[in-house]
């Protein structure tokens, strides 16, 4: 855990807060976030999903496994007046609680064996939004170790028991240099 502790360490000392950009799966379905409750933004880096859903009036949860990520989040947190619980969490080793969720917001981070508990962490009528990188790109951004890409519609396998409300996927279709590439995104319901 140290070296990736470390890795991460040293991406979030040298990124400046310009770069905050909140996951497009959420700037796109923002309206279907709850008026109230509990969100989590999960291996939440610098916290950009974690501002906006504070701004919505979530109560927010960001969990990261770099202190550098989390103490930078708590500043631009405080400085933008916005309670946000951010802690230093290998999600790895420690995933949410069941049923504890009320939204949960997990972008550019994949650990398939943590599919099941990120479903149980939903309450029932809980959200889930998840974007990441594709195995099928058009641009090298991204990991480009394929443990850590997506196969084809693999989220949909992934997060099969959940119910299916929004999902995009462009992979190498058509006109290559339009569209939304080399990522997939995901906003699913727990059943009730």
């Amino acid at each position: 855990m140290t070296s990736i502790r470390g890795k991460w360490d040293t991406i979030y000392r040298e990124r400046g807060d310009s770069t905050l950009q909140a996951a497009e799966v959420l700037l796109q379905n923002r309206h279907l976030l709850p008026a109230a409750g509990t969100a989590m933004d999960l291996a939440c880096g610098l916290g950009a999903n974690s501002l906006l859903m504070a701004e919505a009036g979530l109560d927010v949860l960001s969990w990261d496994i770099s202190p550098v990520a989390i103490n930078k989040l708590s500043a631009i947190a405080a400085e933008r007046g916005l309670s946000i619980k951010a802690e230093v969490v290998d999600v790895e080793q420690q995933p949410p609680r069941p049923q504890s969720l009320d939204v949960l917001v997990v972008s550019h981070f994949l650990n398939r064996g943590l599919a099941p508990a990120l479903t149980a962490a939903l309450k029932p009528g809980g959200l889930l939004f998840y974007q990441t990188y594709c195995q099928d790109k058009v641009c090298q951004r991204g990991p480009s170790n394929p443990d850590f890409l997506l196969k084809d519609n693999e989220l949909l396998t992934l997060f099969a028991g959940l119910k299916l409300r929004v999902y995009r996927e462009e992979s190498l279709l058509g006109e290559q240099s339009e569209g939304w590439r080399d990522q997939a995104m995901l906003v699913a319901e727990k059943p009730c």
